[in-house]
């Protein structure tokens, strides 16, 4: 990774690397960028492959791969050249990693040492599933671009394009002799393809919806393939004929399936219906159903022995399950989904993040990384959290309209303690007024509600913006309370009246994110036009517009004495501007993906933001 250059002294500012000194030597400071001490979370898992010996696990994940110890669970190493891992598989000998990603490139590694080896480029979209031959000299891979590659392992360099499927390829499968590849492919069918020649020599048509998954059995006679249409289909490698259809998954699409090493067993795994079917592979009976733990599974895969399957959850985890009994047998833990919001408790030992899609919302310990609890009650995936002012309580709320409650746990027994119940069109931001008596959050039809913390009673209603809020902050005072809208304005509102004190209009598009300086007179606005603005709260006149951004802001957050600001982008980065003069200070690299939330910590040491990548990263920064 470059190393950042930072120009910022003469601003009063320094980003340095943390020399580890409160963080144990674990994996969250591995492949950290410049300027971060900690990573909470793994990122979001897209697909995990057994070495051949079995020893060994490997983990494509949304910010490298990573490697993990099968028998132990413990982790052993992470890759993070990539920008977005997709895909994953090992050599046949185990010592050759391959993985695709969302930069459009295969890459090679070395095992033993976790160097990278090669790239290789020539797609020009995502890679979605690579595989190695089972000699172990050409890779496959499949990308968005529509296209199939193979490549020569061992100069890197292009062997043949396959065309032909019409949509993105989404998995890719070498047949046991390695004479043939199987594809699986967004145009609903799948195809078989000479690897001498390079010729498509029959597709396979049925499905009724985008296929998936694609997988030969260990005597190369039969092909499975899977689809969004909730079966898995069997056909016959020489004729291309249909011989079963699989029915028995209930919800979303069969993301996985994967033969046992006998070849007597098919699993398959539903991406939402919480279930891996074991099919008989001659008779295509239903053999047992296995619940896993999550409804959003992306990966299946057998160990080489065939007695332990492990399951991965984008979201969660990679379980391990005795195939015989279904019994659990252990856990990889520390992957987390997308994150929303990101909080710091007033006394800074407390992170809170939200929005990976199991409906949970994480406490982690600040100094040392852990976990602390794991807090559950939403119905839905949960979009916002706030500490209370005396940060004894945490609020989280949920963007659908269906988990129309505002929950307030006890921070330190991470257990419910109250929740706000009304009806709402989704809550997609909370605030806590400065005394922690009032809470705002979004109502119905386009509204405010403030609550009553004491008796959990809605007790004033804000109406005015003609489009869905999204944003909402108390002044310091706690006299005016500030929305954004997908309107475009930026509202401030009397919280004794309930009246509209005035509109600001200067943005062009959604006004996604809201915040007040903390002596009360500047505000700062983000939106999806690419702009931050500073705004006279006095006045309500625009003093400057912050541009740099090339997408999204996504959060906006005032330092604790008020001379920085800092934006979060869904360009993947964090912007630091000096308030006063509006220059640009630095920018901070490092997600994977788009930036939803960042938060200074009270004392202005640390700032956390929040990402789609599944992770927070925790910034080390020299007091104002």
């Amino acid at each position: 990774m470059k190393k950042l250059l930072f120009s910022v002294l003469t601003f009063g500012l320094s980003i340095f690397p943390l020399i580890p000194n409160t963080f144990a030597q674990d994996y969250t400071q591995w492949g950290l960028p410049n300027g971060a001490k900690a990573r909470l979370g793994k990122g979001l898992i897209r697909e995990i492959a057994y070495s051949p010996d079995g020893k060994r696990i490997a983990v494509a994940s949304s910010i490298g791969i990573w490697i993990y110890d099968a028998q132990t669970g413990k982790e052993l190493d992470l890759l993070t050249d990539h920008t977005y891992s997709e895909s994953v598989a090992f050599s046949p000998d185990g010592f050759t990693l391959a993985s695709g990603s969302w930069d459009a490139t295969v890459r090679l590694w070395d095992v033993r040492t976790g160097t990278p080896l090669l790239t290789m480029k020539g797609h020009i979209f995502r890679v979605n599933s690579v595989v190695f031959s089972p000699d172990g000299k050409t890779i496959a891979s499949g990308s968005d671009d529509n296209t199939i590659r193979l490549w020569d392992v061992l100069t890197g360099m292009s062997l043949q394009t396959l065309a032909g499927h019409t949509q993105r390829i989404w998995s890719v499968a070498f047949s046991p002799d390695g004479k043939t590849i199987a594809s699986a492919s967004w145009d609903k069918t799948a195809r078989l393809w000479d690897v001498q020649t390079g010729k498509s020599l029959r597709t396979l048509t049925g499905h009724e919806k985008h296929l998936l998954a694609v997988a030969f059995s260990p005597d190369g006679k039969t092909i499975a393939s899977t689809s969004w249409d909730r079966t898995v289909r069997l056909w016959d490698t020489e004729t291309g004929a249909s011989l079963q259809t699989l029915k028995g998954h209930t919800a979303g699409g069969v993301i996985a399936v994967v033969f046992s090493p006998d070849g007597e067993t098919i699993a398959s795994a539903g991406v939402w219906d919480q279930r891996v079917c074991f099919w008989d592979a001659k008779t295509g009976e239903s053999q047992r159903i296995l619940k896993v733990h999550t409804d959003d599974t992306s990966s299946i895969v057998f160990s080489p022995d065939g007695k332990t399957l492990a399951t991965a959850s984008i979201s969660e985890t990679v379980s391990l399950w005795d195939v015989r009994t279904g019994k659990h047998l252990r856990e990889l833990t520390g992957h987390t989904g997308k994150v929303r919001s990101v909080a710091f408790s007033s006394d800074g030992s407390t992170l809170a993040s939200c929005g990976s899609s199991d409906k949970t919302v994480h406490l982690w310990d600040v100094q040392t990384g852990a976990l602390l609890h794991t807090l559950i009650g939403h119905t839905w995936e949960v979009s916002c959290v706030v500490f209370s002012p005396d940060g004894k309580t945490l609020a989280s709320a949920s963007y659908s309209a269906d988990d129309d409650t505002v929950f307030l746990w006890n921070v330190e027994t991470g257990t419910s303690i109250q929740k706000l119940k009304e009806d709402t069109d989704g809550i997609g931001s909370i605030a806590f007024s400065p005394d922690g008596k009032i809470l705002a959050s979004q109502g119905v039809e386009n509204t405010l509600l403030l609550w009553d913390i004491q008796t959990g009673k809605s007790i004033r209603k804000l109406t005015g913006h003609p489009d869905e809020i999204v944003s909402v902050f108390f002044s310091p005072d706690g006299k005016f309370l500030v929305s954004g809208s997908w309107d475009g304005t930026v509202r401030l509102w009397d919280v004794q009246t309930g009246t509209s004190i005035r509109e600001l209009t200067n943005h062009t598009e959604r006004v996604g994110s809201v915040a007040i300086s903390p002596d009360g007179k500047t505000l700062a606005s983000g939106s999806t036009d690419d702009t931050v603005r500073l705004w006279d709260v006095q006045t309500g006149t625009s003093i400057r517009e912050l541009t740099g951004h090339t997408n999204n802001i996504g959060s906006v957050v005032f330092s604790p004495k008020g001379k920085i600001l800092a934006s979060g982008s869904w360009d993947n980065t964090i912007r630091l501007w000096d308030v006063q003069t509006g220059t640009h200070l630095s920018t901070l690299p490092g997600h994977t993906d788009s930036v939803t939330s960042v938060v200074f910590s009270p004392d202005g040491k640390t700032l956390a933001s929040g990402s789609f990548d599944g992770t927070v990263l925790l910034w080390e920064l020299t007091p104002e």
